[in-house]
């Protein structure tokens, strides 16, 4: 069990913070300190109280992130409330169902996401609050007239006649052994499960991300990715608070011109990211400086390709804001190509590993000792790991962990808990790997999409989709075995067609070309006989995982 309580971290470090910013809705005037996060934290308990909101019930959170979506998050925590974070790119069906199955009896959710939901599908809801605001924007029939704001300011000051203060902080004494949050999985195999995550679940992350000296008191970070998941959650929310990191939450979707200008005006101490934000800035930016003939001369020569390669590595950092120490990505596997290049240039750049059932976290290294093909270690004194396979250091397996970031189970779901860990108590990844002797992690593949050659050869699409993805005018794949025979799918890059002067009827030619091209990197038995065009982008999860269950039929 982890030392430190999960709640109390945050009632120790609003104390000690208390006059640094701590949550800032980028792009607005909205900025709220740790006091004032903390004097709002109160003000929902007292709401809470006055609803009769009890120690475990269900509170589902919904919306787009923002400082308010922070808060009510803290707030149900620290109550003893179970807070139920939704992806807002769930469609309304599919939160209708996570409120419902959730058992949540309270929501804070944002008016967008509010307009396209129907109460009479969440008869459970007693009561919604406004993410703008929290005002109460619903309660059911049977329910007593939620306070209004200016009564709501009335109890708060009743409370605290000499203001909030400091000392005044004082959260739920709540065992780390208790259920805290259920976070509903979006994977690519379809099927949406709550995972019942602890204060030990989470505090072992958090107090694992205290000891790396990458984070201080006063940091700025940038938040854009979705906090309803539990990487973004983990380490852009929960670790900042609990540090006292300045955390500016970009609000919208990250889209490349929208990241620079936030990462000038931001530059944080810190990135944390997703492999795809990465990979289209090589793809985009940095291949084609590469792919030019001065260039390609230029590192031919001895010790000018140094000067070169620092040279981009000083560029690429100041387009990131040119203050961070480390950029860290999770959430999926990063192009192999993209992370080589990356170690090449010496960027400051590591790959963890880690899933919705661990909190997230499995394993990570330093930038500075991490090895360009691994996920790093695994989490000293925190998880271990094992290989379900003769040999773990050369053959792949399972890979299965253990430890204090483990989760208790699926929400309502014996069965699917049971299948997921194994009869002596370990947790069945679903992902293909190895270790060495150090205890790296090595990720091949997922097991439910290894497929089997004609010959019993092991073929892990993923590893042809990686060298598939950086072919010319390649987009996005998705390979699959037809009649014993593997075929790819691409969504072709139209963006950069249309800035040359390549027609879209010439794509068939292209891609065939790509075929002959990558083939010349694969096994023969790994071989793509034939490249097929796809006519949009395949549908993803929110860590930008192709939900491959959709395109079985292909």
């Amino acid at each position: 069990m982890i030392k430190e309580n999960f709640i109390k971290l945050f009632e120790t470090n609003f104390r000690e913070n208390w006059d640094l910013p701590s949550l800032s809705d980028y792009g607005t005037d909205t900025t709220f300190r740790f006091g004032e996060v903390a004097r709002e934290i109160a003000r929902l308990h007292l709401l809470f109280e006055q609803c009769r909101v009890g120690r475990g019930d269900k509170i589902a959170l919904v919306g787009k992130d923002c400082a308010r979506w922070c808060i009510a998050y803290m707030a149900t925590v620290t109550y003893g409330a179970v807070i139920v974070p939704i992806l807002q790119d769930f469609n309304p069906n599919d939160i209708h169902h996570i409120i419902n199955h959730s058992d949540a009896t309270f929501l804070f959710v944002s008016d967008l996401v509010r307009d396209s939901l129907e109460e009479e599908k969440i008869p459970g809801i007693r009561k919604a609050f406004s993410l703008t605001d929290f005002r109460c924007i619903y309660q059911s029939g049977s329910e007593d007239n939620a306070l209004s704001p200016e009564a709501l300011d009335a109890l708060v000051a009743g409370k605290y006649p000499g203001g909030f203060t400091k000392d005044d902080v004082r959260y739920a004494d709540i065992g780390n052994e208790e259920l805290v949050e259920i976070n509903y999985t979006s994977g690519t195999t379809g099927f949406s499960k709550g995972v019942m995550l602890t204060g030990n679940n989470l505090a072992g992350n958090v107090t694992y991300a205290k000891t790396l000296d990458l984070m201080f008191p006063g940091d700025e970070e940038l938040c854009f990715l979705p906090l309803a998941h539990a990487y973004s959650c983990a380490f852009n929310l929960l670790a900042p608070m609990a540090i006292g990191a300045h955390v500016h939450i970009l609000g919208k979707r990250p889209s490349p011109k929208i990241l620079v200008k936030a990462f000038a005006d931001v530059r944080p101490n810190l990135i944390i990211t997703v492999p795809l934000i990465l990979e289209k800035v090589y793809k985009n930016v940095i291949l084609p400086q590469l792919n030019r003939l001065p260039m390609k001369l230029a590192l031919s020569i001895p010790l000018l390709d140094e000067y070169v390669y620092s040279q981009i590595n000083r560029k690429l950092t100041e387009m990131m804001g040119g203050r961070f120490c480390e950029v860290i990505v999770g959430g999926a596997a990063m192009n192999q190509e993209v992370t080589d290049f990356l170690c090449k240039i010496k960027f400051p750049v590591t790959v963890g590993y880690g899933m919705t059932e661990c909190a997230p976290l499995i394993s990570y290294s330093n930038h500075r000792v991490f090895e360009p093909a691994s996920c790093g270690h695994v989490l000293k004194d925190i998880m271990d790991v094992r290989i379900d396979s003769k040999d773990p250091y050369s053959e792949v397996g399972e890979i299965q962990v253990r430890g204090e970031n483990v989760m208790r189970g699926y929400y309502k779901n014996d069965e699917a808990t049971r299948d997921v860990f194994t009869e002596d108590g370990w947790l069945c990844t679903g992902d293909l790997g190895t270790i060495d002797a150090e205890k790296r992690i090595y990720i091949r593949g997922r097991s439910k999409t290894l497929i089997l050659g004609s010959n019993g050869q092991n073929i892990y699409p993923e590893a042809l989709e990686d060298k598939l993805n950086n072919m010319p005018f390649v987009m996005e794949s998705l390979v699959s075995m037809k009649n014993d025979r593997l075929v790819a799918w691409v969504y072709p890059d139209y963006d950069a067609v249309d800035n040359t002067l390549i027609s879209h009827n010439d794509l068939p030619v292209i891609m065939e070309q790509n075929r002959i091209n990558v083939n010349k990197l694969l096994a023969p038995y790994e071989h793509i006989s034939s490249i097929k065009l796809y006519p949009t982008e395949f549908e993803k999860t929110p860590k930008k995982s192709i939900k491959r269950y959709l395109y079985q039929t292909l």
